[in-house]
């Protein structure tokens, strides 16, 4: 998914690009989920600064174990997100910081967070010529997983005594929770 900056004119450059599900499944490797279907990516590239501006979207498909009740959950991420994309040679020349600026990095005081400014979060570095889509969808379908998959909402779970998928059917068991140390409580008999 590579895009030449002499592709991109005055009105921008609409792409419509798919990633397959083997460069996908990389992608996700090691993350508990698996693509179900190839991604269609949709974008739309203007120069604007020196820079180029990139909106795209997608719908992501995945399943991953539901952390609830551990059957297949399926789901659809919709994914949108806006980049401004800067040429190193011109992130370069903004790296150079004043003496003032320095000081105030080093003390911690400015407004970064980790190893980037605030300001840059947006902001993608590429080599000036060419723009290449690719890891950039790939950081996106990582960042829109959420943390816990469940298979529904309303997912009950399991038991936590016998293991049984409550969304199936009841147990029957006593799910009460009594803390071993203040079981000897129960036999306190109260004179009124």
């Amino acid at each position: 998914m590579l895009v030449k900056i002499e592709q991109i004119r005055d009105e921008g450059l609409q792409v419509k690009e798919e990633m397959n599900l083997e460069l996908l499944g990389a992608a996700l490797d090691g993350s508990g989920f698996r693509a179900t279907e190839p991604l269609a990516v949709s974008a739309s590239l203007r120069k604007v600064s020196g820079g180029v501006l990139l909106e795209g979207k997608f719908t992501s498909r995945v399943v991953a174990e539901c952390k609830r009740c551990l059957t297949e959950a399926k789901l659809e991420l919709p994914v949108s997100f806006t980049l401004n994309l800067v040429p190193e040679s011109l992130a370069r020349g903004e790296d150079v910081l004043d003496d003032e600026e320095l000081e105030e990095k080093d003390r911690g005081q400015g407004e970064s967070g980790g190893s980037f400014l605030l300001d840059d979060a947006d902001e993608e570095v590429f080599d000036g010529k060419v723009i290449d889509l690719e890891p950039i969808v790939r950081e996106q379908v990582l960042l829109a997983l959420p943390m816990n998959a469940v298979c529904r909402e309303d997912c009950r779970g399991l038991c936590t005594k016998c293991g049984q998928n409550l969304n199936e059917k009841e147990c029957g068991c006593d799910t009460k929770f009594v803390d071993p140390r203040l079981a000897v409580l129960k036999n306190i008999k109260l004179q009124g």
